[in-house]
Formats: C-alpha cells, structure tokens, sequence
C-alpha cells in the first residue's frame, strides 16, 4: 500500500467520471465501493492500480507488480488523476463569471484527468469526433472488447488499453465490426503510424507550444481543430486548449447557465486555465445523465 498526499479540495469520483466519460467504460473501472481500478502495461504483463480515497487529503494506492512496476505505476496514477495540478488560476477566474462559479463549486474537488499514453488519447480523440457521447462510447467498449488483454482483480473484470502496435496489428474487419467508420480507422492507423515511425512524439509536442503541438497532429489527415485539441486536453494535459467546435458544447453551456451562452469570452477570460471549462462542462452533462460516481458496467 502506498499513500500519496493530496493537495485539497480533491474528489476521487468526479476525477474517475472526468476520465471515464460513462459507466460502460472497460478500462477506467470505478466500483460500487469507491475504488478507481485500472489494468497498465508492465514489464512482464499488466500490472493493476487500484486507489481509494479514505480521507480528504490523501489516497491509498496499491499495485501489483515488480519494484520497477511499482514506480511506473504510482507515476501514472498521479497522471491519470491529475494530483500535481495547481487549479488556483482557474477558480480565480471563475469568480467573475456567475454561472460559472456556481458550477465550479459544485465541481470542486475535480483535477483534470490524463491518459498515461499518446496512443490512448489519440483513439479516444477520433473516436468521438462527431458523434454523440453514448454512441461513441458504445464504439470504444467493443473495440476493447475485440483488442484488448483481459485481467482481473478482486473479482473485478478489467482491459488493458490496446497499444498502438496491437492497433496495427488487428485486421481491419475487426476493428470496423466494433463499429468504427472507415474514415475513421483510416485516420486513426495514420496517428498510428505516425507514433511508431517517431512523426510524432509525446515528446515533441511536449516541447512546443500548443499552437504549434496543434499544428503538428493537423498534420495528420483527419486529424482536425478539435481532434488535435482533444488530444492535446486529454493526452499531455494542456489546460490552454478549449475544444469549442463542437455541437454539444453549446447545449451543455445552455444546461448550466441557463439560458444561451458565447463561449468566446468565457474561454478568453480563462485564459490559460479554459480545459477546465471543458471538464466542468463534460461533467455537469454526465451529472445530467446520472453517471457520477456508479459503479462501472464491466458485464461482458
């Protein structure tokens, strides 16, 4: 068992429904009794984290692996769960904007969750362009189903993220029965090439400005505005990214203003910390739809 500190406000379960979108997610598990689980690739086979939260300033991590599994672990969970974000700018801002600042209040405790792999958030991304929350879902639950490595815990069903080479490896007929247009499969073995051949790199992006990390994924075709955004949100953690070309947003700005809302000004006004606006909003509409906090759907 390991304890890792937490700065507070910190809230387990708004982070997990951040990360996991919706309950049918085969990969970021959250049970009935309040643990985050999750299967990674370790050195000789998956490795399983699982996290709790028992006090308001601290979370207890175990991990079943080697020593060196051990470290690659525990740095992934602060990653996926967003422990070293300092969000003081974000509620700072929120202040002046009413509607806001309720929202962000009734969010607190939420830290911007991370995927612990490019590849990761390069699928997740393409995967819900243009394409309703549940639907898309749906897709990436079949597509796990179809590539994945299988595991277990404590009775508890898990899947190990397919890595890209796997991607690679699986016959389009599968991969297209999960449901995944052929645009979008074709897009998604272009970034998956990309990462193999070294086109890009976390690293690389890591080292450039989002402006210009952008650029470098649009580089891709089909990787457009909101796709590199997306990616670079969810993937590398960048809060300077709003993903606003997206139908859904406006619905979802109306649910918790109100009434109609230019998201221009908001996200200007946010400046630096405008991603938390995505990951207030993507909550209050899972809040909506009574998805906080269940327990996973991990039935096969």
């Amino acid at each position: 068992m390991h304890e890792i500190p937490v700065v507070t406000p910190y809230r387990l379960d708004l982070t997990v429904s951040a990360l996991r979108r919706m309950k049918t997610n085969l990969v970021d598990v959250y049970t009935s009794d309040g643990r985050y689980l999750r299967a990674l690739e370790g050195l000789a086979g998956p490795v399983i984290v699982s996290v709790t939260q028992r006090r308001a300033d601290a979370l207890v991590v175990s991990v079943s692996g080697s020593a060196g599994d051990t470290r690659r672990a525990l740095a992934s969970v602060r990653r996926i769960l967003g422990l070293d974000r300092d969000l003081a700018d974000f509620y700072r801002h929120a202040r002046a904007i009413p509607w806001l600042v309720r929202l962000a209040r009734s969010m607190r405790g939420l830290r911007p969750p991370r995927y612990p792999a490019l590849f990761e958030a390069c699928a997740n991304a393409v995967l819900f362009q243009q394409v309703s929350l549940h639907a898309a879902s749906a897709i990436m639950r079949r597509l796990i189903l179809a590539l994945s490595t299988k595991v277990a815990y404590d009775g508890v069903p898990l899947a190990v993220f397919p890595s890209v080479e796997g991607f690679l490896a699986a016959d389009d007929g599968v991969v297209r029965a999960a449901g995944l247009s052929a645009r979008k499969l074709t897009t998604l073995r272009r970034v998956g090439e990309a990462i193999v051949t070294g086109a890009i790199s976390e690293a690389m992006l890591e080292e450039r400005s989002s402006v210009d990390a952008s650029l470098l994924l649009r580089g891709i075709k089909g990787v457009g505005p909101w796709t590199a955004a997306v990616i670079l949100l969810r993937g590398l953690g960048r809060l300077d990214i709003f993903p606003g070309n997206d139908s859904s947003v406006a619905a979802n700005l109306a649910l918790v203003a109100g009434e109609s809302v230019n998201v221009g000004p908001v996200v200007e006004r946010l400046g630096s910390q405008c991603g938390m606006l995505y990951f207030c909003l993507l909550l209050a509409r899972l809040e909506a739809r009574g998805e906080i906090g269940r327990a996973s759907d991990v039935a096969r």
